[in-house]
């Protein structure tokens, strides 16, 4: 088993390793321990006992190793954030690379252990768990078929595709559409329709609902891959579908493929949506369990988040064990929602492609948490935010890390090079 220790601000290194530095000053010490042994013998044997005072060894000191990038201004403009912020008390971040952590900070009420709701960043968790599935060998699975090859049931969606639908370019109305999806008062669960996938209430079964989505067709509905329409019903009937695939809840098929090979200690999938306040920071209030919402369900620590973005920069790996391969991590980065008829707008599968920002790729949600991926650098990131309420202005946390910490970031990284 590999062990990690951590130094703050440094990268993480691996124990038991020969870094290239490390060789480096043994193969300096040597040339100063024989220089300096040269030099006591050529004293000792020259001329005839003369009596003079050997010279001392010399030692050649190797150079300081180099201190990583400063990412000072980066926490000095997250701090300068929440202090001009009422709305929110606390906002955490953490920083890597393909080794590991290569920075961290918490600002106000968070600590490394915060907690959050991360809405919408549970999407890129999600689409990776589907990829996983589609290429475990003992499950017969593919994103590109028709999830009628794998209901029990046939309705106006079931021609439509996995892929598609976490591409938002199913054809199935998103969450512009969401006050039409049904009642959120019911009274009777039909009336409810496409608002249970939303709902904790124990009368909302996980694959029943899924059933709901598929065969209650909504207004506006277009053609599959003809337009981009972001997040809602088509993000569930995915999930739906992978469970009734490998007959497990999509909290075990999270767990089977991440949780376990990557160590995670919190990140699971519930349902907050009828009471995100009610969220205490802790995992025993995380409500809906029973039936995750698989677009914007998930919490998290920023340890369990950022093992999953190092998956998309080490070439899959969690530890020793591959959870994707590397044509998944890049089949997720392709852009699906750009190439359609109507709405065209850069989406890999869960991630945002930034065309103001060549290489990269994020993940924000409602709530302001985000994460993101630098191709280019190999370097990636996620931001926790914690504050649920109407009166928190959420487009703040995802507008200023978007548009001032990554470019700040980068800055850092690239001066260090």
């Amino acid at each position: 088993m590999t062990v990690f220790t951590e130094q703050k601000d440094h990268r993480i290194k691996k124990e038991g390793a020969m870094p290239t530095k490390f060789m480096y000053r043994i193969s300096i010490g040597i040339r100063g321990a024989l220089a300096g042994a040269l030099l006591v013998l050529a004293a000792c044997g020259g001329g005839g006992g003369g009596g003079s005072t050997p010279a001392p060894p010399v030692v050649v000191e190797p150079p300081p190793a180099p201190s990583g990038p400063d990412f000072s201004d980066v926490d000095a403009s997250f701090q300068a954030f929440i202090d001009g912020r009422a709305d929110f008390d606390g906002i955490s971040y953490v920083l890597v690379d393909a080794d590991g952590i290569i920075h961290q900070e918490v600002f106000g009420d968070h600590t490394e252990d915060t907690i959050v709701l991360l809405a919408s960043t549970s999407k890129v968790p999600a689409v990776m768990t589907l990829m996983a599935l589609q290429e475990d060998a003992n499950v017969e699975f593919s994103i590109s078929e028709p999830v009628s090859t794998y209901l029990p049931y046939d309705g106006p969606y079931a021609d439509r595709t996995v892929e598609q639908m976490v591409s938002n370019t199913s054809g199935i109305p998103g969450l512009r559409l969401l006050p039409a999806y049904g009642s959120p008062t019911g009274p009777t669960i039909e009336d409810f329709n496409h608002l249970c996938q939303y709902s904790a209430q124990p009368i909302f079964e996980f694959e029943a609902c899924g059933q709901t989505l598929v065969q209650n067709e909504l207004p506006t509905s277009q053609a599959a891959g003809s337009v981009y329409d972001y997040g809602g019903s088509q993000w569930q009937i995915a999930g739906v579908t992978a469970s009734t695939v490998a007959n497990a809840t999509w909290n075990q098929l999270v767990d089977q493929y991440l949780g376990t090979p990557c160590g995670l200690e919190v990140f699971t999938f519930g349902n907050p949506w009828e009471s995100p306040t009610s969220f205490t920071g802790s995992v025993d209030s995380l409500a809906g369990t029973a039936n995750p919402n698989i677009e914007g369900g998930a919490i998290t620590n920023m340890a369990d988040y950022a093992k999953l973005l190092q998956v998309h920069l080490n070439g899959g790996f969690c530890g020793d064990t591959q959870v994707l391969s590397e044509d998944a991590i890049a089949s997720m980065q392709v852009d699906r929602g750009g190439v359609v008829a109507t709405n065209a707008t850069p989406y890999g599968m869960g991630w945002w492609i930034r065309s103001d920002n060549p290489g990269v790729f994020t993940d924000p949600g409602a709530f302001g948490a985000v994460s993101f991926i630098d191709v280019n650098r190999g370097i990636g990131g996620y931001m926790a935010i914690d504050e649920y309420g109407d009166a928190a202005d959420s487009g703040a946390p995802s507008g200023f890390f978007i548009g001032q910490a990554i470019p700040a970031v980068q800055a850092a990284w690239d001066a260090a090079q």
